[in-house]
């Protein structure tokens, strides 16, 4: 064997355990039993302990320092391992299972905090997960900040700069669309009680509709729903809300974006580097796009609405048109997840802001909640009622993943990117959506994105898809767009 079959021969094997510690925390999340909290936390700590030897092992970089590239592919497999070993090497191994041990602790303290409205409960844990990831980026940082060191744990080449910089793009276009539509008549919503046996019926359908396959997945009801795995084993969650079956069929259609990536990627990269989406950014490009450019679309609305009065009966909505109007009703809201296309990263705007200044020490963990509640009466002009409407809604803190937040709003750039490209390759996509097809659209995505998985960097894997380098600009003019003619602006 040459240097680099032997170096991935031992990667392959490496990214075999690390998806043996993802399904743990896909178990925490949706079937562990309450009380396992504790022998958990070290079982992650021993996986940590257990990637971090490999991931740091010496023989590691000498496999590189020998290894001879004959291709494209190749030279991407060294890139990913050199990067990672670099990274890794850089965190001591004592730091990596505390920080695994603490956040499946802390993610335990949370969910029972945000049960009891109590974020007092919370604050302690939190303040350790804070500590441990500053500790990190101190590791990692070199000449840079703390808040890129961690930014590119879901980013590579991202910084805190650029970020800011698209949020100072789409700001002021996403304000004043916002202050449009709120002096115009809001749109009726949904009306009535809508049954979790049907809402979960239909987001199995939903789910197929989109292309994902059970055959290699399943899906579960988890607090806050997310996507795990990659390649033959790759499951999301939903959860379901009685008056609110969007909540259900959007958080459904979202997950599959983000699965449809992992099941999409060439099998020859099974267990490889490469074998995972690229990005967190590319990634959520996949899930906003499914979700909304597509399953909030007019030509598809048409086709969920008659599935979903078949299914509930009257939603208390006149027609398709009306259907149309209520699942992209602009709405004041508290949740980021459940929030509508035009309000939605300005909810991560706020994010973003808050732990940049938590992981540089401008900002006390004790502070967070007054400086949250402060920030989102602000930016939304109403208060934060409940601790779970507010710093209690999103599970990513506890789990420590600082720098995750700003992938969601770069998603959402890449989308619009997309779906203009899309639009272009696929001009009569409209005509499939009605039927409930949405398979050019799908099909189009997996070859241009999904399958290369990690060949390419973040930015570029969108450029070769689109044709074009990535910029604000697409998804403002769509937003502007459709929602202008909903509002009539």
């Amino acid at each position: 064997m040459t240097a680099f079959d032997e170096l991935l021969a031992f990667q392959r094997e490496t990214e075999a355990l690390s998806q043996i510690a993802g399904r743990l925390g896909w178990d925490q999340e949706t079937v562990m039993p309450k009380g396992a909290g504790p022998q958990r936390a070290e079982e992650h700590a021993a996986m940590a302990n257990v990637l971090h030897a490999r991931r740091t092992d010496p023989r590691i970089g000498e496999w590189l320092a020998a290894a001879e590239p004959a291709d494209e592919v190749a030279e991407a497999h060294l890139r990913h391992i050199r990067r990672d070993y670099e990274r890794m090497a850089k965190v001591p191994a004592r730091l990596a299972a505390e920080i695994a041990r603490t956040t499946s602790l802390a993610h335990a303290v949370w969910a029972q905090a945000r049960a009891d409205e109590d974020v007092a409960a919370f604050l302690p844990m939190l303040a350790k997960v804070v500590d441990l990831r500053r500790e990190e980026a101190d590791c990692l940082r070199g000449q840079g900040s703390r808040y890129d060191a961690l930014l590119n744990d879901y980013e590579s080449g991202a910084s805190s700069t650029r970020i800011a910089g698209m949020f100072d793009a789409l700001r002021p276009r996403l304000v004043t669309l916002r202050d449009a539509i709120r002096e115009k008549p809001a749109p009726q919503p949904l009306t009535g009680t809508f049954a979790e046996e049907g809402q979960l019926a239909l987001s199995q359908e939903l789910a197929a509709t989109f292309g994902y396959d059970f055959g290699n997945g399943r899906i579960d009801k988890a607090v806050h729903p997310f996507s795990n795995g990659s390649g033959l084993d790759v499951r999301i969650t939903t959860r379901t809300n009685p008056l609110d079956p969007f909540n259900c069929f959007y958080s459904t259609i979202h997950e599959v974006g983000h699965a449809a990536y992992e099941q999409g990627i060439d099998r020859a990269y099974l267990l490889t580097p490469l074998g995972q989406g690229v990005s967190m950014g590319v990634h959520e490009s996949q899930s906003r796009i499914y979700e909304n450019q597509l399953g909030r679309s007019r030509a598809f609305a048409g086709w969920l609405h008659g599935r979903m009065t078949e299914t509930f009966g009257d939603l208390g909505v006149a027609d398709a048109d009306a259907f149309y109007a209520a699942m992209n009703r602009v709405h004041e809201g508290y949740i980021r997840t459940e929030s509508d296309e035009v309000q939605y990263n300005l909810h991560v705007m706020l994010r973003f802001d808050l732990e940049r200044a938590l992981i540089a020490d401008d900002l006390q963990v004790a502070d967070l909640e007054a400086a949250w509640n402060d920030r989102f009466l602000a930016d939304f002009g109403f208060a934060v009622d409940v601790p779970s409407n507010g710093l209690l809604q999103d599970v990513h803190w506890s789990e420590g993943l600082f720098g995750y937040f700003p992938t969601y709003s770069l998603g959402n750039v890449y989308a619009g990117c997309l779906h203009q490209a899309l639009r272009t390759a696929v001009p009569d996509l409209d005509a499939a959506l009605v039927r409930g097809d949405t398979a050019p659209a799908t099909a189009w995505l997996r070859e241009t994105v999904q399958r290369h998985g990690g060949l390419r960097e973040p930015r570029a894997t969108i450029a070769h898809a689109c044709g074009f380098e990535p910029s604000e600009a697409p998804l403002l003019d769509y937003l502007e767009g459709k929602f202008g003619a909903l509002y009539g602006l």
